[in-house]
């Protein structure tokens, strides 16, 4: 299976920056999309960006000029910094993949999988 997992998540002053990352670990014949998802209390699950295999990527209109998401595919690993923070980017960000897994039969199947979650938390 794979499994995904994040870090850099903290407590950071309004208008600092930081750097998720998120790497992802299994057995997979490769990775297709990678992203970044976040949950604010309350409220829904919602994107933040995803960046595809051959390299597009899309943003959350709310993190646009904020926020680059990267990926370095020989690490397996997503990133996503985050600059001039506001209050309202906290919450619980994930990491989200999809991966394409190879059968017995030789046909590939596709599985999304979830990281844990890491915690940003901005004050102002």
């Amino acid at each position: 299976q794979v499994q995904l997992v994040e870090s850099g998540g903290d407590l950071v002053q309004a208008g600092g920056s930081l750097r998720l990352s998120c790497v992802a670990s299994g057995t997979f014949f490769r990775l297709n999309t990678m992203g970044w998802f976040r949950q604010a209390p309350g409220k829904q699950r919602e994107l933040v960006a995803v960046v595809r295999r051959g390299g597009t990527v899309n943003y959350a209109d709310s993190v646009k000029g904020r926020f680059t998401i990267s990926r370095d595919s020989a690490k397996n690993t997503v990133y996503l910094q985050m600059n001039s923070l506001k209050p309202e980017d906290t919450a619980v960000y994930y990491c989200n993949a999809e991966a394409s897994l190879q059968q017995p039969s030789g046909f590939y199947r596709i599985l999304e999988v979830w990281g844990q979650g890491t915690l940003v938390t901005v004050s102002s």
